[in-house]
């Protein structure tokens, strides 16, 4: 088959529709669009005693965007409990693509000079759509995950799509909503009523604006710099 276009990606973004391969050595990738779709609230996001305490203890350091390849090849690994994958050669590069443009991001966790954790997904309007993410030492993907939301609510996302609901997901906040409700808050998201151009998409959202020190009302900025867990664990509170 011919390579997976990166327009025709971000097309299918913006109806909500997402590719998948059946295996990781798979030549095809079919689309998917779920009946049932993992939506995190970014107000919602679940923070636990525990995860708050290891955000703020800065245990992990965290980057954006340092090493999106390696972020997705993890994520593409075989491990004890998926002994496969969905991610095939044709999607690592049509993502690498997105990178390349500025669309696809990806948040690592590192811990002494090693990547043990991290996420990557599609930015397209107002809206983030999670791929996949990996963890290769405790609450590392949580970690990363914990930053990811911090950030969209700081550079005023309205939603971050997380697929599907897992075990996993759902404990930290995500819910599940049905088609109909996904499109209006895709639409909300896209701000339009129909199908979103890329590169026509409005409002817009800023991926990088906690990196310049911005932050809500209620928080207090910072200098560009390292972002700490502690201001992370501020924006985000903590409900548990």
């Amino acid at each position: 088959m011919a390579a997976l276009d990166p327009d025709l990606l971000l097309r299918a973004y913006s109806v909500g529709v997402f590719p998948m391969a059946s295996t990781r050595d798979a030549a095809d990738v079919f689309w998917v669009e779920p009946k049932k779709r993992g939506v995190l609230p970014l107000d919602g996001f679940h923070l636990s005693h525990s995860l708050a305490k290891t955000i703020r203890s800065d245990r992990y350091t965290i980057t954006v965007d340092k090493a999106f390849g390696e972020v997705v090849s993890h994520c593409a690994e075989a491990t004890a409990r998926r002994p496969d994958t969905w991610i095939n050669p044709d999607i690592e590069v049509a993502y690498a693509e997105l990178h390349r443009r500025g669309y696809a991001h990806s948040v690592e966790a590192w811990q002494d000079d090693q990547l043990v954790g991290g996420l990557y997904g599609v930015r397209l309007g107002a809206a983030f759509f999670g791929e996949s993410m990996f963890s290769r030492a405790r609450d590392a993907s949580k970690v990363a995950l914990a930053h990811l939301v911090a950030r969209l609510k700081v550079g005023g996302f309205k939603l971050l799509d997380c697929q599907f609901l897992t075990e996993h997901l759902a404990s930290l906040g995500t819910i599940e909503v049905g088609r109909d409700a996904y499109v209006a808050l895709l639409d909300s998201a896209l701000g339009l009523g129909s199908v979103a151009v890329p590169g026509d998409v409005s409002p817009p959202a800023d991926f990088f604006a906690i990196d310049r020190g911005a932050a809500p009302d209620d928080v207090a900025a910072t200098v560009a710099g390292p972002i700490s867990g502690w201001r992370i664990a501020q924006l985000l509170g903590q409900t548990s």
